[in-house]
């Protein structure tokens, strides 16, 4: 039987090649035979096959990693660009870019003869008084007179002998009862500078001037600055005063100051003006036309002593 067998297995394959054949065709009665059932069974293992594949690779799948800084630019909210359009006309004129306005600095407020502090000291038959021509910014606000620091009024005062020390300022009271010596200005109006007064309020001071020495009966009047006399002689003659005719220093019997009845008025000294901006003569100048006034005080000082 085993013979059989061997020699013929081309038969024995046929014949397990019938029984697959009958196996297949051997189907039961209430088993569905269409083509879509066998379709969806393949379909079935199809999609189970997938899913799990799928699954096994997100398991698999290493999970980025995002530093910081990248994951800040990542959640960067990128604004939407507004495309901004101009019409252009026929005539198209370049603006100019404005630029803003530089604030003007606010000026300091020159004070008003009101504002000045300054007052008169001129009590009655004083030996000297000095008239200057109108108070400085710094005298109006400080009531004292020649305050600003590079006037000479103080130094000159002293080292022509009118004054035995270099007195400050702050004594312009109590020059009167040192040294029998006022002061008072043609013009009341403060300025920081004298050029800035016009001739119109000059030439006004000169009869306010003219009573206030009527009134207290001064021996000498001097008046500190060149511009005071012009002044006086415009108002007397009418006209402005020659070169040839102005001279520093005395002036003649016939110019005395407050004449009156039974009185014949107040010698009349010009002395330099003793303002720092004044550069028109040397130091030494103005020291030999102060001395010579100091030396007068001084003598009449000596007489009323004895």
């Amino acid at each position: 039987m085993s013979l059989l067998l061997e020699d013929n297995p081309q038969g024995a394959t046929n014949k397990a090649h019938a029984h697959e054949d009958q196996n297949d065709n051997d189907v039961p009665v209430n088993k569905k035979t269409t083509f879509n059932g066998r379709l969806n069974q393949y379909f079935h293992i199809s999609k189970s096959t997938s899913t799990s594949t799928t699954q096994e690779k997100q398991q698999k799948q290493p999970i980025p990693f995002s530093s910081p800084l990248k994951r800040k630019r990542d959640t960067q909210t990128i604004l939407p660009t507004t495309r901004i359009t101009r019409s252009r006309s026929r005539s198209h004129t370049p603006t100019a870019t404005r630029k803003k306005p530089t604030p003007t600095p606010t000026p300091t407020p020159t004070p008003t003869p009101t504002d000045s502090l300054l007052r008169d000291t001129i009590p009655p038959n004083l030996t000297l008084l000095l008239v200057g021509v109108n108070p400085g910014i710094l005298t109006g606000t400080t009531g004292y007179a020649y305050a600003h620091p590079s006037n000479l009024f103080w130094k000159l005062l002293h080292w022509s002998g009118i004054t035995s020390i270099r007195h400050p300022p702050s004594d312009t009271y109590r020059l009167p009862e040192l040294y029998n010596i006022g002061n008072t200005n043609i013009v009341e109006r403060p300025t920081r500078d004298a050029s800035m007064l016009s001739k119109a309020e000059m030439d006004a001071g000169v009869p306010v001037l003219e009573a206030k020495v009527a009134a207290m009966r001064p021996e000498v009047v001097c008046l500190v600055g060149k511009s005071i006399w012009e002044a006086v002689w415009r108002v007397r003659r009418g006209r402005g005063i020659k070169k040839e005719e102005f001279r520093y220093g005395w002036q003649g019997e016939g110019e005395n100051m407050g004449r009156g009845e039974g009185w014949e008025g107040a010698r009349v000294f010009v002395a330099t003006t003793t303002s720092g901006l004044a550069a028109g003569m040397s130091m030494g100048e103005k020291r030999a036309v102060w001395e010579e006034l100091g030396r007068w005080v001084t003598l009449r000082r000596e007489e009323k002593r004895r």
